[in-house]
């Protein structure tokens, strides 16, 4: 079973026992967090919100928090002596999907 659901202003696709990555969230290492935003159950019946699937929910639990990669923000003007460099480093939490409910 899985199922389609909306956190941090994105649309995922999550299974149980699967880890993904999320834009970080305010909760602690070891708490449950429950996604009430589920657009879509798939399995043996495909269930389609409109737009979400009512009474639906996923629950999964915060393994831990973290800083992706830095990226480089590199912007320059040829011949005008105009150079900026920046770095950014996105915070994310990553979860484990414990369960999903219908």
């Amino acid at each position: 079973m899985y199922a389609v659901i909306e956190t941090g202003g994105k649309q995922l696709r999550v299974t149980e026992g699967a880890e993904i990555y999320v834009e970080k969230l305010d909760a602690q290492e070891g708490e449950t967090i429950t996604f009430d935003n589920v657009l879509m159950i798939g399995g043996d019946k495909l269930t389609v919100g409109n737009p979400l699937v009512e009474g639906a929910k996923v629950n999964a639990k915060v393994v831990k928090h973290g800083k992706q990669r830095k990226i480089i923000v590199f912007k320059y003007k040829p011949k005008k002596n105009y150079r900026r460099k920046q770095g950014h480093r996105q915070p994310y939490t990553k979860l484990e999907i414990t369960s999903i409910e219908q």
